[in-house]
């Protein structure tokens, strides 16, 4: 099941944190098609946010086309984001930038600045415009 983990001092709304984190939770194969997301009352209970806020981020991801809502059942994924190169521990890619991380962190890199060196990169091999 996932666990949300919201940042309030973050910048971005408690709705759009929840509707990122599934959509990650999905990339990385944690959440797969069939599978029910916690029920609003889960979500507050847990992070003590709006119920109201957890519908929205619910719609939205509906809106998306990755979930659907059972009346009386609850929110079921609908659809895979997930590929090869992220499923799993063993996946190379995922191995290589676990390497990738330990070195930044022997090197003293802040998360901050890790954040910023991941940012740089990928935009230079993904433009905004292939991003939207």
């Amino acid at each position: 099941m996932i666990e949300f983990r919201i940042d309030r001092r973050s910048g971005v709304s408690t709705y759009m944190q929840i509707v990122q984190q599934v959509k990650q939770a999905m990339r990385l194969g944690l959440l797969h098609p069939g599978d029910r997301l916690p029920s609003a009352r889960e979500v507050v209970e847990a992070t003590a946010v709006n119920p109201n806020t957890v519908l929205k981020a619910y719609r939205e991801l509906e809106r998306e086309g990755l979930v659907e809502a059972r009346r009386g059942l609850g929110t079921f994924v609908t659809k895979s984001l997930s590929s090869e190169a992220t499923i799993g521990d063993d996946a190379p890619l995922r191995q290589e930038l676990t390497g990738w991380m330990g070195r930044a962190q022997q090197g003293g890199l802040l998360v901050e600045d890790v954040d910023a060196l991941y940012s740089a990169v990928r935009d230079e091999h993904y433009p905004a415009e292939e991003r939207a």
